[in-house]
Protein backbone atom coordinates (compact mmCIF):
# COMPACT_ATOMS: atom_id res chain seq x y z
CA UNK A 1 0.00 0.00 0.00
CA UNK A 2 2.90 2.24 0.63
CA UNK A 3 4.94 1.76 -2.62
CA UNK A 4 1.34 2.57 -4.16
CA UNK A 5 0.83 5.95 -2.63
CA UNK A 6 4.35 6.68 -3.14
CA UNK A 7 3.74 5.86 -6.73
CA UNK A 8 0.81 7.84 -6.95
CA UNK A 9 2.19 10.83 -5.12
CA UNK A 10 5.62 10.98 -7.01
CA UNK A 11 3.01 10.81 -10.68
CA UNK A 12 1.31 13.61 -9.28
CA UNK A 13 4.08 15.67 -8.90
CA UNK A 14 5.40 15.05 -12.31
CA UNK A 15 2.48 15.75 -13.88
CA UNK A 16 2.42 18.84 -12.03
CA UNK A 17 5.67 19.59 -13.42
CA UNK A 18 4.91 18.89 -16.42
CA UNK A 19 1.90 21.07 -16.74
CA UNK A 20 3.89 23.85 -15.20
CA UNK A 21 6.97 23.64 -17.92
CA UNK A 22 4.24 23.42 -20.83
CA UNK A 23 2.39 26.51 -19.63
CA UNK A 24 5.87 28.17 -18.71
CA UNK A 25 7.30 27.56 -22.39
CA UNK A 26 4.41 28.25 -23.93
CA UNK A 27 4.22 31.77 -22.28
CA UNK A 28 8.07 32.75 -23.07
CA UNK A 29 7.81 31.53 -27.02
CA UNK A 30 4.33 33.99 -26.97
CA UNK A 31 5.64 36.84 -25.33
CA UNK A 32 8.81 35.69 -27.86
CA UNK A 33 6.52 35.97 -30.81
CA UNK A 34 4.94 39.67 -29.23
CA UNK A 35 8.00 41.03 -28.41
CA UNK A 36 9.25 40.97 -31.93
CA UNK A 37 7.51 44.60 -32.64
CA UNK A 38 5.21 46.76 -30.79
CA UNK A 39 2.44 44.71 -29.39
CA UNK A 40 -0.69 46.64 -28.41
CA UNK A 41 -0.78 43.63 -25.92
CA UNK A 42 2.02 44.30 -24.24
CA UNK A 43 2.33 47.86 -23.57
CA UNK A 44 3.64 50.42 -20.69
CA UNK A 45 1.21 52.06 -18.19
CA UNK A 46 -0.55 55.39 -19.49
CA UNK A 47 1.51 58.11 -19.99
CA UNK A 48 0.55 61.48 -21.47
CA UNK A 49 1.50 61.67 -24.88
CA UNK A 50 4.49 63.47 -26.33
CA UNK A 51 3.69 67.29 -27.45
CA UNK A 52 4.78 69.42 -29.75
CA UNK A 53 8.04 71.26 -28.77
CA UNK A 54 8.22 75.09 -28.67
CA UNK A 55 11.71 74.46 -31.15
CA UNK A 56 10.06 72.39 -33.46
CA UNK A 57 6.95 74.56 -33.75
CA UNK A 58 9.71 77.35 -34.36
CA UNK A 59 11.14 75.41 -37.23
CA UNK A 60 7.83 74.75 -38.78
CA UNK A 61 6.96 78.61 -38.27
CA UNK A 62 10.50 79.30 -40.36
CA UNK A 63 9.08 76.72 -43.11
CA UNK A 64 5.84 78.66 -43.56
CA UNK A 65 4.09 75.83 -41.88
CA UNK A 66 1.42 75.21 -38.87
CA UNK A 67 1.80 72.74 -36.77
CA UNK A 68 -1.80 71.84 -37.64
CA UNK A 69 -0.99 71.43 -41.09
CA UNK A 70 -1.49 67.81 -43.37
CA UNK A 71 1.82 65.87 -42.85
CA UNK A 72 2.85 63.07 -45.00
CA UNK A 73 5.92 60.58 -44.54
CA UNK A 74 8.27 58.84 -46.57
CA UNK A 75 10.53 55.83 -45.81
CA UNK A 76 13.61 54.59 -47.39
CA UNK A 77 15.22 51.04 -46.10
CA UNK A 78 18.36 51.68 -48.41
CA UNK A 79 18.96 54.93 -47.27
CA UNK A 80 17.81 54.05 -43.98
CA UNK A 81 15.73 57.56 -43.73
CA UNK A 82 12.62 58.79 -42.52
CA UNK A 83 11.35 61.77 -44.02
CA UNK A 84 8.77 64.62 -42.50
CA UNK A 85 6.70 66.17 -44.93
CA UNK A 86 4.26 69.29 -43.95
CA UNK A 87 2.16 71.45 -46.15
CA UNK A 88 3.25 75.42 -46.20
CA UNK A 89 1.56 78.65 -47.38
CA UNK A 90 2.43 77.53 -50.77
CA UNK A 91 0.18 75.23 -50.49
CA UNK A 92 2.07 72.18 -51.31
CA UNK A 93 3.82 69.86 -49.19
CA UNK A 94 7.16 70.32 -48.64
CA UNK A 95 10.36 69.03 -46.39
CA UNK A 96 10.80 69.38 -42.83
CA UNK A 97 12.80 66.84 -41.80
CA UNK A 98 14.89 64.12 -42.56
CA UNK A 99 15.42 61.73 -39.52
CA UNK A 100 18.39 59.83 -40.11
CA UNK A 101 16.84 55.68 -39.05
CA UNK A 102 18.48 53.27 -35.86
CA UNK A 103 17.47 50.06 -37.69
CA UNK A 104 15.02 47.88 -39.78
CA UNK A 105 14.80 44.24 -40.42
CA UNK A 106 14.79 41.94 -43.25
CA UNK A 107 15.82 43.10 -46.85
CA UNK A 108 14.46 45.03 -49.60
CA UNK A 109 11.21 43.50 -51.07
CA UNK A 110 7.67 44.31 -49.57
CA UNK A 111 6.41 42.09 -46.29
CA UNK A 112 4.38 38.96 -47.23
CA UNK A 113 3.93 36.76 -44.34
CA UNK A 114 3.61 37.08 -40.34
CA UNK A 115 7.32 35.98 -39.09
CA UNK A 116 9.38 37.15 -42.47
CA UNK A 117 11.48 40.03 -40.18
CA UNK A 118 10.12 42.11 -43.50
CA UNK A 119 9.65 45.90 -42.73
CA UNK A 120 7.04 46.84 -45.03
CA UNK A 121 6.87 48.90 -48.64
CA UNK A 122 3.93 50.16 -49.89
CA UNK A 123 1.36 53.09 -49.67
CA UNK A 124 -0.22 53.19 -46.38
CA UNK A 125 -2.69 55.92 -44.37
CA UNK A 126 -2.41 56.36 -40.70
CA UNK A 127 -4.99 57.68 -38.88
CA UNK A 128 -5.35 58.65 -35.02
CA UNK A 129 -6.63 55.56 -33.60
CA UNK A 130 -3.64 53.94 -34.93
CA UNK A 131 -1.36 56.06 -32.81
CA UNK A 132 -0.20 54.63 -29.37
CA UNK A 133 1.47 56.50 -26.42
CA UNK A 134 1.66 53.28 -24.73
CA UNK A 135 3.88 51.38 -26.79
CA UNK A 136 6.33 49.34 -24.77
CA UNK A 137 8.53 50.97 -27.32
CA UNK A 138 8.12 54.52 -26.06
CA UNK A 139 5.23 55.74 -28.51
CA UNK A 140 4.43 54.56 -31.89
CA UNK A 141 2.16 54.28 -34.81
CA UNK A 142 0.60 50.91 -36.44
CA UNK A 143 1.52 51.36 -40.31
CA UNK A 144 -1.87 49.71 -40.89
CA UNK A 145 -0.25 46.32 -42.52
CA UNK A 146 -1.59 44.77 -44.48
CA UNK A 147 -3.33 47.34 -46.13
CA UNK A 148 -6.49 46.30 -48.89
CA UNK A 149 -4.09 45.20 -51.51
CA UNK A 150 -1.86 43.41 -49.44
CA UNK A 151 -4.67 41.87 -47.94
CA UNK A 152 -6.27 40.33 -51.17
CA UNK A 153 -3.11 39.17 -52.17
CA UNK A 154 -2.72 36.86 -48.90
CA UNK A 155 -0.20 38.91 -46.86
CA UNK A 156 0.09 38.06 -44.04
CA UNK A 157 1.28 40.05 -40.66
CA UNK A 158 0.31 42.38 -37.71
CA UNK A 159 1.88 45.59 -35.34
CA UNK A 160 3.98 46.23 -38.19
CA UNK A 161 5.04 49.67 -36.59
CA UNK A 162 7.46 53.27 -36.62
CA UNK A 163 8.72 53.26 -32.79
CA UNK A 164 11.22 54.25 -30.56
CA UNK A 165 14.14 51.47 -29.35
CA UNK A 166 16.92 50.59 -32.06
CA UNK A 167 15.51 47.13 -32.65
CA UNK A 168 12.90 45.61 -35.33
CA UNK A 169 11.76 42.86 -36.19
CA UNK A 170 9.39 43.85 -39.22
CA UNK A 171 9.37 47.42 -38.20
CA UNK A 172 11.30 50.75 -38.75
CA UNK A 173 12.86 51.58 -35.44
CA UNK A 174 14.03 55.35 -34.64
CA UNK A 175 15.54 56.67 -31.23
CA UNK A 176 12.72 57.49 -28.04
CA UNK A 177 14.03 61.55 -28.85
CA UNK A 178 13.19 60.64 -32.46
CA UNK A 179 9.96 58.97 -32.95
CA UNK A 180 8.84 61.07 -29.77
CA UNK A 181 9.09 63.90 -32.17
CA UNK A 182 7.19 62.71 -35.00
CA UNK A 183 4.53 61.43 -32.82
CA UNK A 184 4.19 65.09 -31.61
CA UNK A 185 4.00 66.41 -35.30
CA UNK A 186 1.47 63.88 -36.83
CA UNK A 187 -0.55 63.50 -33.84
CA UNK A 188 -1.28 67.25 -33.89
CA UNK A 189 -1.77 67.27 -37.48
CA UNK A 190 -4.57 64.85 -37.12
CA UNK A 191 -5.82 66.80 -34.03
CA UNK A 192 -5.76 69.84 -36.49
CA UNK A 193 -8.25 68.32 -39.20
CA UNK A 194 -6.15 65.96 -41.13
CA UNK A 195 -7.86 62.22 -41.16
CA UNK A 196 -5.35 60.27 -42.13
CA UNK A 197 -1.63 60.55 -43.26
CA UNK A 198 -0.12 59.03 -45.93
CA UNK A 199 2.91 56.43 -45.41
CA UNK A 200 5.15 55.79 -48.20
CA UNK A 201 7.49 53.29 -47.65
CA UNK A 202 10.69 52.28 -50.21
CA UNK A 203 13.32 50.09 -50.87
CA UNK A 204 15.57 53.16 -51.86
CA UNK A 205 14.98 56.53 -53.66
CA UNK A 206 13.07 55.72 -56.61
CA UNK A 207 15.07 57.52 -58.90
CA UNK A 208 15.90 55.98 -62.61
CA UNK A 209 19.30 55.00 -61.90
CA UNK A 210 18.84 53.54 -58.31
CA UNK A 211 15.45 51.30 -59.85
CA UNK A 212 17.78 50.22 -62.59
CA UNK A 213 20.17 48.47 -60.61
CA UNK A 214 18.05 46.51 -59.48
CA UNK A 215 16.51 45.44 -63.06
CA UNK A 216 16.82 41.89 -62.24
CA UNK A 217 15.30 42.04 -58.88
CA UNK A 218 12.64 39.71 -58.66
CA UNK A 219 10.81 42.77 -56.99
CA UNK A 220 11.43 45.25 -60.12
CA UNK A 221 7.59 45.03 -61.14
CA UNK A 222 6.58 45.84 -57.63
CA UNK A 223 9.15 48.53 -57.48
CA UNK A 224 8.25 49.86 -60.41
CA UNK A 225 4.87 50.81 -59.67
CA UNK A 226 6.16 52.24 -56.17
CA UNK A 227 8.37 54.70 -58.58
CA UNK A 228 4.51 55.70 -60.10
CA UNK A 229 3.33 57.03 -57.01
CA UNK A 230 7.17 58.37 -55.92
CA UNK A 231 7.45 60.68 -59.24
CA UNK A 232 4.15 61.92 -59.02
CA UNK A 233 4.55 63.05 -55.51
CA UNK A 234 8.48 64.53 -56.27
CA UNK A 235 6.66 66.31 -59.43
CA UNK A 236 3.31 67.96 -57.79
CA UNK A 237 4.57 67.78 -54.19
CA UNK A 238 0.85 66.79 -53.72
CA UNK A 239 -0.29 63.45 -51.83
CA UNK A 240 -1.09 60.79 -54.67
CA UNK A 241 -4.65 59.43 -54.48
CA UNK A 242 -4.18 55.74 -54.24
CA UNK A 243 -6.70 53.38 -55.49
CA UNK A 244 -5.87 49.49 -55.90
CA UNK A 245 -6.79 47.26 -58.70
CA UNK A 246 -5.36 44.63 -61.19
CA UNK A 247 -3.08 43.56 -58.59
CA UNK A 248 -1.38 46.74 -58.00
CA UNK A 249 -1.50 50.24 -56.93
CA UNK A 250 -2.90 52.72 -59.46
CA UNK A 251 -1.96 56.71 -58.31
CA UNK A 252 -4.68 59.82 -59.38
CA UNK A 253 -7.02 58.33 -61.47
CA UNK A 254 -10.69 58.48 -61.26
CA UNK A 255 -12.71 55.70 -62.42
CA UNK A 256 -15.80 54.77 -63.91
CA UNK A 257 -18.75 53.92 -61.21
CA UNK A 258 -16.58 54.74 -58.78
CA UNK A 259 -13.67 53.90 -56.61
CA UNK A 260 -12.48 50.22 -57.67
CA UNK A 261 -13.47 47.75 -54.58
CA UNK A 262 -11.65 44.63 -55.77
CA UNK A 263 -7.95 45.33 -55.65
CA UNK A 264 -7.48 41.50 -57.65
CA UNK A 265 -10.28 42.05 -60.28
CA UNK A 266 -9.25 44.30 -63.57
CA UNK A 267 -9.18 47.95 -62.93
CA UNK A 268 -11.82 49.69 -64.67
CA UNK A 269 -12.18 52.45 -67.26
CA UNK A 270 -10.86 55.73 -66.43
CA UNK A 271 -13.06 58.30 -66.10
CA UNK A 272 -10.96 61.45 -65.53
CA UNK A 273 -7.47 61.83 -66.82
CA UNK A 274 -4.74 63.48 -65.27
CA UNK A 275 -3.54 67.18 -66.14
CA UNK A 276 -1.24 66.87 -69.53
CA UNK A 277 1.50 68.59 -68.39
CA UNK A 278 2.13 66.01 -65.59
CA UNK A 279 1.45 63.26 -67.89
CA UNK A 280 4.55 64.47 -70.17
CA UNK A 281 6.64 64.94 -66.64
CA UNK A 282 5.59 61.14 -65.70
CA UNK A 283 6.18 59.90 -69.36
CA UNK A 284 9.50 61.93 -69.06
CA UNK A 285 10.73 59.77 -66.08
CA UNK A 286 9.59 56.85 -67.84
CA UNK A 287 11.85 57.46 -70.32
CA UNK A 288 14.90 58.21 -68.12
CA UNK A 289 13.97 54.55 -66.63
CA UNK A 290 14.40 52.61 -70.31
CA UNK A 291 17.69 54.73 -70.70
CA UNK A 292 18.87 53.68 -66.96
CA UNK A 293 17.87 49.99 -67.88
CA UNK A 294 19.92 50.06 -70.96
CA UNK A 295 22.80 51.29 -69.26
CA UNK A 296 22.74 49.78 -66.03
CA UNK A 297 24.85 46.29 -65.50
CA UNK A 298 23.63 43.41 -64.12
CA UNK A 299 21.82 44.10 -60.87
CA UNK A 300 23.22 45.65 -57.82
CA UNK A 301 24.82 42.68 -55.41
CA UNK A 302 24.21 42.54 -51.87
CA UNK A 303 25.26 40.81 -48.80
CA UNK A 304 22.09 40.91 -46.26
CA UNK A 305 22.83 39.77 -43.29
CA UNK A 306 19.80 41.24 -41.31
CA UNK A 307 18.32 44.73 -41.90
CA UNK A 308 19.80 47.94 -42.24
CA UNK A 309 21.33 51.29 -40.17
CA UNK A 310 22.22 54.25 -40.94
CA UNK A 311 25.41 54.92 -40.88
CA UNK A 312 25.53 57.09 -38.05
CA UNK A 313 24.31 54.64 -35.95
CA UNK A 314 26.50 52.28 -37.77
CA UNK A 315 29.30 54.16 -36.40
CA UNK A 316 27.56 54.78 -32.93
CA UNK A 317 27.55 51.08 -32.49
CA UNK A 318 31.05 50.27 -33.59
CA UNK A 319 32.33 52.51 -31.10
CA UNK A 320 30.31 52.15 -28.01
CA UNK A 321 29.32 49.04 -28.39
CA UNK A 322 25.59 47.91 -28.34
CA UNK A 323 25.12 47.72 -24.93
CA UNK A 324 26.26 51.75 -24.38
CA UNK A 325 24.08 52.58 -27.70
CA UNK A 326 21.13 50.89 -26.14
CA UNK A 327 21.59 53.38 -23.39
CA UNK A 328 21.58 56.20 -25.68
CA UNK A 329 18.46 55.89 -27.93
CA UNK A 330 16.12 53.96 -25.72
CA UNK A 331 15.26 55.62 -22.27
CA UNK A 332 14.39 51.56 -21.33
CA UNK A 333 17.08 50.79 -22.61
CA UNK A 334 15.94 47.93 -25.07
CA UNK A 335 18.34 45.87 -26.46
CA UNK A 336 19.68 46.69 -30.23
CA UNK A 337 18.24 43.68 -32.38
CA UNK A 338 20.71 41.38 -33.87
CA UNK A 339 23.89 44.43 -33.53
CA UNK A 340 26.26 41.91 -35.28
CA UNK A 341 23.92 42.33 -38.39
CA UNK A 342 23.67 45.82 -37.61
CA UNK A 343 27.36 46.30 -38.15
CA UNK A 344 27.35 44.75 -41.99
CA UNK A 345 26.23 47.47 -44.97
CA UNK A 346 24.81 45.19 -47.67
CA UNK A 347 24.41 48.34 -49.28
CA UNK A 348 27.87 49.82 -48.71
CA UNK A 349 28.74 49.06 -53.12
CA UNK A 350 25.56 50.79 -53.85
CA UNK A 351 26.01 54.08 -52.20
Amino acid sequence: MTDTISSGFVATKLRGIRTAFVRATSVAALCGVLAACTSMGLDSANRAPPKLSSKVAASMSAKGMKPESPVLVRIFKQESELEVWKVDKTGNYALFKSYPMCRWSGKLGPKTKSGDRQAPEGFYHVSAGMLNPNSQYYVSFNLGYPNRLESALGYTGEALMVHGACSSSGCYAMTDEQVGEIYAIVDRALKGGQKQFQVQAYPFRMMARNLAAYKNDPNFSFWKTLKEGYDSFELTRQQPKVSVCGRRYVFNSEFAGGEPTDPLASCPPVAAQLNPALVAKLDAEQQKLSLALNDAPASAATAYVDGGMHPSFRAILKNNGAKSMAAKVSGTKYPISRPEAALADPFAGAR
